[in-house]
């Protein structure tokens, strides 16, 4: 399922949404220039890294601590696909989520759901994976943004979103878009951990755990109530 727009609008021009759009885009150009590759074994957050042992290909190059990883692992990706993919998912549902936190909340809230998603996929991976799946890098914007997908699906659950699906464009209420994405990162999530080499350092479970910390913390956090659809 492809999303194309939803029905809610905003109040004012989501500046973080657009400055983070921006700022992935950028750094997939500098990974473009500089080596896809070589980008993501550097700059990737390996769980082994926070306990070992770790194993190739995270011994096969310096990489940065996990301290620093968790960070710059957010705004990596592996190919046009992601990156694409993340930025159209944070395109259409980050503005309304901005729109009810505030620009700096929201920029606040938006990272510690990415710390939150990268510290729910490391514990899921030392727990239930080999060393070979702690020694794969994580990268990717996904865990952030599954944060403000949980968090619409709380704000917004009567929302639509325009979905291009098996060739037909439909508009399918926004609780159960996201709802089916959710239960779908289980069972990518399974793939993943049996297959680490296969999962292209995609931390599904960091998609999970991103999630429920956006549904759990937005009332929390929200300055004031989204608008409401449109059509």
């Amino acid at each position: 399922m492809l999303p194309l727009k939803d029905n809610v609008p905003t109040r004012s021009f989501p500046l973080v949404t657009v400055s983070l759009i921006a700022a992935n885009t950028i750094v997939w150009l500098w990974e473009r220039a500089h080596g896809v590759d070589s980008a993501v074994l550097h700059d990737g957050y390996y769980p082994c890294s926070v306990e070992g042992p770790c194993v190739a290909p995270a011994t096969l190059v310096h990489h940065l601590p996990w301290y620093e990883s968790a960070f710059s692992s957010m705004f990596l990706h592996v190919s046009w696909t992601h990156i694409l993919g993340n930025m159209l998912f944070l395109w259409i549902f980050g503005n309304n989520v901005e729109d009810a936190l505030g620009p700096v909340r929201f920029f606040l809230w938006y990272i510690a759901a990415g710390l939150v998603a990268i510290l729910v996929q490391s514990v899921v991976t030392l727990a239930f994976s080999t060393a070979a799946g702690a020694s794969v890098p994580n990268v990717g914007a996904s865990g952030a943004i599954a944060g403000v997908l949980g968090a619409y699906i709380v704000l917004l659950p009567n929302a639509k979103v325009l979905t291009f699906i098996f060739f037909l464009i439909r508009e399918i209420p926004a609780v159960w878009f996201l709802g089916i994405w959710f239960l779908f990162q289980f069972a990518e999530g399974g793939f993943a951990l049996l297959h680490p080499e296969q999962s292209g350092g995609v931390a599904f479970f960091a998609h999970v755990g991103g999630f429920l910390f956006g549904a759990l913390t937005v009332r929390v956090v929200a300055r004031r109530r989204p608008l409401q659809p449109t059509w």
